[in-house]
């Protein structure tokens, strides 16, 4: 009996994978240029925007992650999905206009904010370069652990056929292949979710029942007594950092069809995913009630899929999960590959590859990050662990150069090094202090507050930036006509930027 609802699983997954592979080659006739392939050609309407967007979001973390979180710490799941809402709204008030000056990638946006500098270009281009393989890896991981666990597979395998699921349709159509699968995973990730929740909750008995195999304190609001209020706080905000500071959530600013489109698809995914974040919650909480001695919480929603539901529920939630899994995969995979073209290739080479080559370059350069990724995932989880754990540490002090780069004109790109290097130092310190880490849950707070800090001080104690912005947007601009990407603004958004 086993055996057969494996092979069902494993049936559900091909399938997917299969139908997913099709958009690629479809797609694939429409690449003709670098922007199309690694931005889509710039054009993408609000409805790709949302889908795209929305499907990255709902990744490993926010929904498989989630429910394995709410098993232990009920109610408290749903903060994944508060601050990856509230890191929407905030990304679309401080960032949504950025799409007029034709960036593409964050890198090149930090190096705007300070004169063009070639210094802080370099160094958020090879951060985020190995924070995007970190990532990468962290999803293979997470997607094998799900595919193992439902269809026997053996662990190895399974990484491997979950590098090749998202890789090769990421390969074969680019950007716009990653865009319009993301939709229709983001769209299967919404109702897998919500009948995995509403099925959970029936089988368990209702909301009576709901949360009473867990401690009181955990069906308090938002498990607030669980966690304790700062640790609380620390959690929804350490995720909407993440938004605010990762690059794949700007390279849907940059492929927008221009900046009014962006803020009606970032609008409608912080509601959607505002209303999705009690959906994990309830599945874990019924998880526990289910089975309350699961010796991994990240197994709670495959318990759920393979022991509780028919078979062909738990194959459709299969997809369902494995798609929160390649939905974030492809994305990080993809901007990786923009950042080593654009930034990392000028700043070793000081060229940038020829404009009629970039397609080749973009395929060939996606294997390579792919296939780096797949090795760290398969030499040990500790390492990926490893990697993660450090490069998260940079988003806050990135976020805050970032946020007084584009809004405080002194800012200079010496406090901008200051911020990012303090609040990593700062982050690396209270995760390495157990009683630290017990106070604050998460370092995201005391790393963004010495980050705010170290780069107003050293940004004072430093000469100010004497480029112009105008004139820093023309230098990038200048870059860009290399690739021939970007060197046009589109949709008549092509006002000059405000000067220092």
């Amino acid at each position: 009996m086993k055996a057969a609802s494996d092979l069902t699983y494993l049936l559900a997954f091909l399938g997917a994978l299969v139908a997913f592979l099709g958009l690629g080659i479809w797609v694939a006739r429409r690449n003709r240029t670098g922007e199309d392939f690694l931005l889509a050609g710039r054009r993408l309407n609000t409805p790709l925007l949302t889908g795209t967007t929305l499907a990255t979001l709902v990744g490993t973390g926010s929904s498989l992650g989630a429910v394995g979180f709410a098993y232990e710490s009920g109610w408290a799941g749903a903060l994944y999905g508060i601050g990856g809402a509230l890191g929407v709204f905030c990304l679309l008030w401080l960032f949504a206009d950025v799409r007029k000056y034709g960036f593409m990638t964050f890198a090149e946006e930090m190096s705007f904010y300070y004169g063009a500098s070639k210094a802080i270009k370099g160094l958020v281009a090879v951060v985020l370069l190995i924070a995007e393989i970190g990532w990468l890896g962290a999803h293979i991981l997470g997607g094998s652990l799900y595919l193992s666990y439902l269809t026997g597979m053996d662990p190895t395998i399974a990484k491997i056929v979950v590098a090749l699921g998202f890789g090769l349709y990421t390969i074969i159509g680019g950007y716009l292949a990653v865009v319009i699968t993301d939709a229709v995973q983001g769209t299967i990730l919404f109702v897998g979710f919500t009948v995995l929740a509403v099925l959970a909750l029936v089988k368990i008995g209702g909301t009576d029942e709901l949360g009473e195999s867990v401690p009181a304190e955990a069906t308090s609001f938002l498990g607030v007594d669980a966690l304790g209020p700062v640790p609380a706080v620390s959690l929804a905000l350490v995720i909407a950092v993440g938004v605010l500071a990762t690059p794949s959530y700007r390279q849907r600013i940059y492929s927008a069809r221009n900046s009014a489109t962006v803020r009606r698809s970032f609008a409608l995914v912080g509601v959607l995913f505002a209303a999705f974040a009690i959906m994990p919650a309830i599945a874990g909480l019924a998880a526990r009630g289910l089975a309350p001695g699961l010796e991994n919480p990240d197994l709670a929603f495959p318990y759920l899929a393979t022991e509780v539901f028919p078979v062909w529920i738990g194959a459709f939630l299969l997809v369902a999960g494995l798609s929160a899994t390649m939905s974030s995969g492809d994305s990080d995979a993809i901007t990786a590959v923009t950042i080593l073209l654009r930034d990392v290739v000028h700043l070793v080479t000081g060229k940038l590859p020829q404009a009629e080559h970039m397609v080749r370059y973009s395929r060939a350069a996606l294997a390579a990050v792919l296939a780096l990724s797949l090795g760290g995932a398969l030499v040990a989880d500790t390492i990926i662990d490893y990697i993660t754990l450090m490069i998260s540490t940079v988003l806050t002090g990135l976020l805050v150069a970032a946020v007084l780069g584009k809004f405080w004109h002194r800012a200079t790109w010496q406090g901008a090094v200051a911020a990012i290097v303090g609040g990593a130092a700062v982050a690396t310190i209270v995760n390495m202090s157990e009683s630290m880490t017990e106070y604050w849950g998460y370092p995201v707070i005391p790393s963004l507050a010495a980050a705010i800090v170290a780069g107003v001080l050293v940004s004072i104690a430093t000469p100010r930036t004497t480029v112009t912005r105008d004139e820093a947007l023309r230098r990038l601009a200048a870059e860009r006509a290399e690739l021939d990407v970007g060197t046009d603004i589109r949709a008549g958004e092509s006002e000059p930027a405000s000067s220092h």
